[in-house]
């Protein structure tokens, strides 16, 4: 891969994946930013970057810097993303893209203008390689027809009213929270696997706690569950803790999926289960290495991520041999790959292999039909369906 210098803007929990994903994609980490002084340094410091910026100004004028990685909290993503853009630098963001479907909406405008850019959106779970095998296996026809998908996506790190986070804040991650932290990386991943676009939803969603008990000082993502006992203040949550979501898609299949950040036992479950006229498909990602798939008329199969055995396009994102446990952090790598790989082209008029700021708007688009819906108490139609 060509030489490119990346800089990230973020300094939490997803800061660290991705400096640890674009050194081992073998993309060259040249700066980041975090939101203070003394964060910066102490995150360059840490991951062993040769430079902390001052400032996004001084970040975005750097000429090392060729591409921008945004992993900040949802509200800072419109801005910094359009001046990224705006600087010239290739983007790849955190998702959700926006705060809402008009900032989003921009960004694809904007991206669409820049013709020697690139501009992404951190929809990872696409290169689960056996996710990459579901997507083969459906678009060549093995499956048939898609009657219906039904699938969830459930934690337990916000079980207790004590567990706390930015994104539990309407201001910070937007008014919808579970269904558009975790629940995106579901319909974006069902849509990638499928090409099924949703064209009407029916959503029910629930605040499991109205109110949290909110640490006095800032708790990284993930880490709350780690901590000591803490003096706390009350503070109002309006976000949801669990949403079950009905969908309707175009061409007349079905699909039911629920989310939740308040299951006991359940670390980071994503699941999907697509029926279709010739045969189902299964995957979990709490146990990425295999795929289930069932059948009518023949013995149902498990097949292992081993690389011999699966088609070249899951074989591409493939970094090991079976047997040989990939996860969560290898989807970065293969993600960070596809995207830098692209670049590399430069035919930025080619199909991209990743999820575009095209997709982040669509599932923004989804997000507030299904809030809509929560509160209108019945089926919405989806903007641009």
């Amino acid at each position: 891969m060509a030489r490119i210098g990346a800089a990230v803007i973020g300094a939490g929990f997803m800061g660290g994946v991705h400096t640890e994903g674009l050194r081992r994609a073998g993309v060259e980490v040249v700066g980041a930013l975090g939101v203070s002084a003394e964060e910066t340094a102490g995150f360059v410091k840490a991951q062993g970057i040769p430079r902390g910026y001052a400032s996004l100004d001084e970040l975005l004028g750097d000429s090392a810097v060729q591409s921008v990685h945004i992993v900040t909290p949802n509200r800072l993503h419109h801005g910094m993303a359009k001046a990224a853009l705006e600087a010239g630098k290739h983007v790849f963001c955190e998702k959700p893209l926006a705060m809402n479907s008009k900032e989003t909406a921009e960004l694809v405008a904007l991206a669409g203008k820049r013709s020697k850019q690139a501009a992404a959106v951190n929809y990872n779970i696409r290169f689960y390689p056996l996710c990459l095998e579901a997507r083969e296996r459906v678009r060549g026809g093995e499956i048939g027809k898609i009657h219906h998908v039904a699938g969830s996506y459930v934690q337990d790190w916000l079980l207790l009213d004590t567990d706390y986070n930015w994104r539990v804040l309407a201001e910070e991650g937007g008014e919808l929270r579970a269904v558009a932290d975790i629940g995106t990386h579901w319909l974006d991943l069902v849509h990638a696997i499928t090409g099924l676009e949703a064209e009407a939803v029916c959503a029910d969603l629930m605040v499991v706690h109205p109110i949290r008990r909110r640490p006095k000082g800032e708790v990284e993502t993930f880490t709350g569950k780690l901590g000591a006992e803490a003096d706390t203040e009350p503070v109002k949550i309006t976000t949801e803790d669990y949403g079950s979501i009905l969908l309707r898609f175009k061409g007349g299949a079905k699909g039911t999926l629920w989310v939740s950040q308040v299951t006991a036992g359940r670390k980071n479950c994503l699941r999907y289960e697509l029926a279709g006229e010739k045969a189902a498909l299964e995957w979990i990602s709490e146990n990425p290495e295999v795929l289930w798939i069932g059948r009518r008329t023949g013995p149902n199969e498990v097949l292992m991520r081993d690389p011999s055995l699966l088609s070249p396009t899951a074989r591409a994102a493939v970094g090991v041999p079976g047997g040989h446990a990939e996860g969560y952090a290898d989807t970065f790598k293969q993600h960070f790959r596809a995207f830098y790989g692209y670049v590399e082209k430069g035919d930025f008029s080619a199909t991209a292999p990743f999820a575009t700021f095209k997709d982040g708007h669509r599932e923004v688009v989804l997000c507030e039909a299904v809030l809509e819906s929560h509160r209108n108490g019945g089926w919405v139609d989806v903007k641009g369906a």
